[in-house]
């Protein structure tokens, strides 16, 4: 068996944007005709660099996987890391290596017909529990994120937040600090301490101990201003604080775990094995998010999963694109004993149910892991030609 093609899809999301304004695919297929699917988590650095992100997977393709055999997977990710990022791997060329390393993976469950999870040690798990965001409208899928939109009304926070947790949803996050994009981190004025405390405060009065509040930051705040805020906020016992400052320096997010009861969840814009070890081995953070699309894929995913288990590390791999990542995340969940809780956008539908050809099923706080062979989950390519950007 022999790789004989790839082709990317760059995809327009549709408005509220749930997942980023696009999603990158790559599709891989053999010359005995297996297809198998990859994304890349980019996040804001490919926006609009469609056509850069084409080039790259028919380049990549062409010079280290045509004509070879993806059974071979993991070798060919390493080769592809040596390769294309000479051993110094950033969050932009670890994306398409990702994809890539999905691809491969969904092919070989494909060849052997079983899922991957089987393919990778057997399973812990069948149900893989999860979080969302606090979505402020969820009317006939109208659905708004929370990101900066909550600072002047908790009770808004709170109405949402009962009625996710009335759906099962054991797990709510929420950027209380509004986020203005890439930018330095900076110092928080006083009266956003105080919107912040309020949020919480009010959002756990409303669901009481019925489901854990997740701080979700975008590595926006200075150490000060991280330290300043978890300290008011460790009375309302949330189950992490994420990214408290930029991801680049680990020794600061160190301290930062060092001064405060909250545990630190990071990793999502780390890229690959080596990232981590530095993370885990100055104890920089206690929850583990790697991202699928952006961490080495799934050969990545479970090198980290294994360091993270020997430094006593849970895993909550971090979703913030479309399906295929969230597909590879459910076979990982599976087989990995450190497993605490998946992020999943709502209960992984809307889009998602349009892109594939057969839905995530979600039940009672948990998404479900499929059966069928690879990564479980198939695109439909008439709708990724609908979306596709075009210039």
């Amino acid at each position: 068996m022999k790789l004989k093609s790839a082709k990317a899809y760059a995809v327009a999301t549709p408005p509220p944007n749930l997942g980023g304004m696009f999603y990158y695919f790559v599709r891989l297929e053999t010359d005995n005709g297996l297809v198998g699917w990859g994304e890349c988590a980019v996040l804001f650095s490919m926006y609009g660099l469609d056509r850069s992100f084409a080039q790259l997977v028919e380049d990549n393709f062409e010079r280290y996987l045509k004509d070879k055999n993806p059974l071979n997977r993991e070798a060919l990710t390493k080769l592809m890391y040596e390769g294309f990022t000479s051993q110094s791997p950033g969050y932009f060329a670890s994306g398409i290596i990702s994809a890539f390393d999905l691809a491969m993976w969904d092919i070989c469950g494909k060849h052997f017909d079983a899922p991957v999870c089987d393919l990778l040690g057997g399973r812990y798990r069948e149900r893989i529990r999860t979080y969302t965001y606090i979505y402020s409208d969820l009317h006939e899928g109208n659905m708004i994120s929370t990101t900066g939109d909550w600072k002047d009304n908790p009770e808004g926070v709170a109405e949402a937040g009962r009625r996710l947790v009335g759906e099962g949803f054991t797990g709510l996050k929420l950027d209380p600090v509004p986020y203005s994009g890439p930018a330095a981190p900076r110092e928080l004025l006083m009266i956003e301490y105080d919107q912040a405390e309020r949020t919480v405060e009010t959002l756990r009065n409303a669901i009481g101990m019925e489901a854990d509040i997740l701080i979700g930051t975008h590595g926006q705040m200075t150490p000060s201003v991280s330290r300043r805020l978890a300290k008011r906020l460790e009375k309302y016992d949330p189950l992490w604080l994420e990214e408290p400052c930029p991801p680049e320096n680990a020794e600061e997010m160190a301290r930062i775990a060092a001064s405060t009861s909250i545990p630190i969840a990071t990793g999502e814009r780390l890229a690959f094995v080596h990232d981590f070890e530095r993370l885990f081995s100055i104890g920089a953070c206690h929850y583990a998010q790697p991202d699928l699309g952006s961490c080495g894929g799934i050969t990545g995913g479970k090198q980290i999963a294994s360091l993270a288990e020997a430094h006593y590390i849970l895993l909550a791999p971090h979703v913030w694109g479309g399906p295929i990542i969230t597909a590879a995340a459910l076979q990982l969940d599976a087989v990995i004993p450190n497993f605490l809780i998946q992020e999943s956008i709502h209960k992984s539908g809307l889009f998602f149910d349009e892109l594939l050809t057969e839905p995530f099923v979600w039940e009672a706080g948990d998404l479900l892991l499929p059966e069928r062979p690879g990564l479980g989950f198939d695109l439909n390519e008439e709708t990724l030609e609908k979306y596709a950007v075009r210039r």
